[in-house]
């Protein structure tokens, strides 16, 4: 088995269009000595999603950002996978909140999203299993070809109604357990050291820093 490759200080694409996915992974980098540049900041094209695991989704994300801009890129795909729903929204997290704007402009409404898992669980009935867990995958892509994955968890359970406006996503649903805040409600630091996102980022400070 060959050794995670390393990264070393410097520019990295950060392979993403969601401003607050970017800000945690800002966060999370800073440290580090890494100068994180958006891809949409570079006006980089997004790829379609085919995959069918977070894993394939990133490395996608990360393979076609650092093709683009002929530097490492970083990427993550991340979703809600809700126990009593199988595992839904899973890899279709973001698509729960897809909906057409006016003049056929297409966008997120993740309060929409939010009451779509509610509703479904609502017809479980009041004992429906309401445990849950965010999980990242995070793909580390060189311009050669050569690649890293991580994966990150973070359980919790699903509280309604929607509580806080400091997360982003299904955060203001999200209970982590040990909390009585939902994501949403924690400081935005305090979210971003125990998060699923912050889970494999540390795996993959030790493989490859």
């Amino acid at each position: 088995m060959t050794s995670p490759r390393k990264l070393t200080p410097g520019k990295l694409i950060i392979a993403s269009h969601n401003q607050g996915k970017v800000r945690e992974i800002r966060g999370l980098l800073e440290p580090y000595g890494i100068e994180p540049v958006s891809a949409g900041d570079l006006n980089l094209p997004e790829p379609e999603e085919t995959g069918t695991t977070f894993a394939e989704n990133a490395l996608l994300k990360a393979r076609a950002s650092a093709e683009g801009a002929g530097c490492v890129a970083l990427a993550d795909d991340s979703g809600l996978c809700v126990k009593a729903l199988d595992g839904r929204p899973g890899v279709y997290t973001a698509d729960w909140a897809e909906r057409q704007w006016f003049e056929g402009e297409k966008g997120r409404d993740w309060y929409m999203a939010m009451g779509k898992v509610e509703g479904k669980l609502a017809e479980q009935g009041p004992d429906a299993d309401r445990s849950a867990y965010f999980i990242c995958t995070l793909a580390l892509a060189w311009p050669d070809g050569h690649s890293e994955v991580f994966e990150g968890r973070v359980s919790g359970n699903l509280i309604w109604p929607p509580r806080g406006t400091l997360g982003f996503g299904y955060d203001p649903v999200f209970q982590p357990v040990g909390f009585e805040q939902t994501f949403a409600e924690l400081d935005p630091q305090q979210k971003h050291n125990m998060s699923h996102r912050a889970d494999a980022f540390e795996k993959l400070v030790a493989a490859c820093f």
